[in-house]
């Protein structure tokens, strides 16, 4: 099975509505969101990142935020993480390595892709847990491959208990999470 190499085409690059953008924190710039029912309740969600505006902060953290409709229609921030999206620098050569977001009934994943002559690519994906009322990492796939031979790539497929633990979304790190988590 191999890994398409597309950009993402999920991620809203209109105007979100009033309450999505009333979440975002002042200094912040919206990167994506997507609207979705996140938590399987019926209702519709949102998750959106976003980075400082400052140009000093260029290679500052992202903020990655769940909002959850709440039943009297209200959005309220479930989740708030600054280390689940990779930073504006971490692309390498290539740049900007968030690729945007997609979401699942119940879930989402985040894509990344980057490199030089070695390009890579990592979609970390997280779903609901009824039992733990939280979203937690359940498959982290990458792959990579050199410019001068693409059909040669070299995927990767890691999934839970065999290459991490349990790691909810708020404790998650794209930098460390390998053989991480509760067992």
């Amino acid at each position: 099975m191999a890994l398409i190499l597309l950009p993402a085409l999920t991620s809203h690059a209109a105007t979100p509505p009033a309450d999505v953008q009333a979440a975002l924190p002042a200094g912040q710039t919206l990167l994506a969101w997507e609207a979705a029912d996140l938590n399987r309740d019926g209702r519709p969600d949102a998750i959106m990142v976003s980075d400082a505006k400052a140009a000093s902060e260029d290679d500052g953290p992202r903020l990655l935020q769940v909002l959850l409709r709440q039943p009297d229609g209200k959005l309220k921030v479930a989740v708030r993480t600054q280390r689940a999206v990779m930073c504006r620098q971490c692309g390498g050569v290539f740049g900007d390595p968030f690729d945007g977001i997609q979401t699942q009934a119940g879930g989402f994943t985040l894509l990344h892709y980057g490199g030089s002559n070695w390009r890579w690519r990592a979609d970390f994906r997280f779903a609901w847990s009824r039992r733990d009322q939280t979203w937690q990492l359940v498959a982290v796939d990458s792959l990579s491959y050199h410019t001068s031979d693409p059909d040669q790539q070299k995927q990767q497929h890691a999934r839970p208990p065999r290459d991490f633990g349990l790691i909810n979304l708020a404790g998650f790190d794209y930098e460390n999470w390998q053989g991480r988590g509760q067992r």
